[in-house]
């Protein structure tokens, strides 16, 4: 008896979720996925609902207030040992046909794999006959699903990479940018999709959107592309140089109206790119470094009030403080670095006594000294150095 009630629990338990869930939807893996029927094949679509309790129905019509409420009638011994006796008096075929019900149950209740929802979104991207909506959705998906480095990994394999790439000519904005920022997420820290990527040639035509986009989210999307996929990749190196990648930063740092966003993120490859040279030094000759243009773009954005920008633009000159090609620059003053860390510590001086973002401009200020002192310390070992 004892088995029999725990396999009608089991059973109740499974049909009473089944009732529950009149049209099921399956939850990926990943968090906050959903597999639904957009397109009457299933479609991926997120979850817009909050949970509601089930409709008050009495128990005559198998409706329940609540979930909970199911699960204890489910289990109530007396009510339990009632139809446990019923199962009992089915026939082997009633009671095949029974389980049979149940698997069937189960299986679509299943969640689907994150491979499948990729194939899903994958094939949405490609349905030219579906909505923008539905291909921005499709890309919404996509862009949560590569954060899994293994989900990225397989984003070429199963044709979807290709078809993103191809995506960033696509006369929609919104596509173009959520295209780049899932290149950029896929690229990141991984050198598998960063070969495949360079391979498909997304690299140049990336770079083309940051310098003629008219939209800053676009730009800066495509920037953090480009700068994942470069990011410790010295093929990836070459080419941003030998396509004018130099240029197109300084292009930006030299434009007053270029977004904020934009500046910190030209301004933190500036950075990357200089401890990359200490790192490929003997496989990549880059005169960049050493031009005083770049420097004096770089000292100038030390005259902006944002903290974020200080701190990005300290970290690039320490960083090219490093570099040995910058030391003529270094004795003849670093393009007037020396005064402009000066006027920088009184703005971020004003800034603790206003006790405006007092902890941060306090670790601000703590760097722009230390950078200062690299900077005096070089300048005495080369002064020192026989001529």
């Amino acid at each position: 008896m004892g088995r029999i009630l725990l396999t009608f629990t089991l059973v109740v338990v499974v049909m009473a979720v089944g009732i529950s869930m009149a049209e099921p939807v399956n939850q990926s893996a990943s968090g906050g996925l959903f597999w639904s029927t957009a397109n009457g094949n299933g479609h991926l679509a997120r979850n817009a609902e909050t949970d509601e309790s089930l409709n008050d129905h009495d128990e005559l019509d198998g409706g329940f207030p609540s979930l909970d409420g199911m699960l204890q009638w489910a289990i109530d011994p007396a009510k339990l040992e009632i139809k446990a006796h019923d199962v009992q008096q089915l026939s082997a075929d009633e009671l095949q046909k029974r389980q049979m019900e149940i698997k069937e149950l189960v299986e679509k209740l299943e969640m689907p794999s994150d491979a499948k929802l990729m194939r899903i979104a994958i094939d949405d991207l490609n349905n030219s006959s579906l909505s923008l909506e539905d291909h921005l959705r499709a890309l919404e998906e996509l862009l949560i699903l590569v954060e899994a480095i293994d989900n990225a990994n397989d984003l070429h394999k199963l044709g979807g990479l290709a078809s993103v790439i191809r995506e960033l000519s696509n006369s929609d904005p919104g596509i173009r940018v959520a295209c780049a920022w899932i290149v950029g997420k896929a690229s990141q820290n991984n050198p598998v999709v960063q070969k495949q990527v360079l391979e498909l040639g997304a690299l140049p035509q990336l770079m083309t959107i940051v310098k003629s986009s008219v939209l800053e989210e676009e730009a800066i999307k495509a920037l953090y592309a480009v700068s994942a996929i470069i990011r410790n990749n010295l093929n990836g190196l070459k080419m941003f140089y030998s396509q004018g990648g130099d240029q197109m930063l300084q292009g930006i740092l030299s434009n007053a109206t270029a977004d904020v966003r934009l500046r910190r993120r030209s301004v933190s490859l500036v950075a990357d790119l200089a401890e990359y040279q200490l790192e490929y030094s003997s496989k990549l000759e880059v005169p960049f470094f050493s031009n005083c243009a770049l420097v004096r773009q770089l000292i100038d954005l030390t005259a902006s009030g944002d903290l974020d920008l200080h701190e990005k633009v300290l970290l690039a000159v320490k960083n090219l403080l490093m570099l040995k090609s910058t030391e003529f620059l270094v004795v003849d003053g670093f393009c007037g670095l020396h005064g402009a860390l000066e006027k920088m510590r009184q703005q971020l001086q004003e800034s603790i006594l206003e006790g405006n973002q007092r902890e941060y401009a306090t670790d601000v200020e703590d760097l722009c000294k230390e950078v200062d002192f690299i900077y005096l310390e070089k300048l005495k070992k080369i002064s020192q150095v026989p001529t």
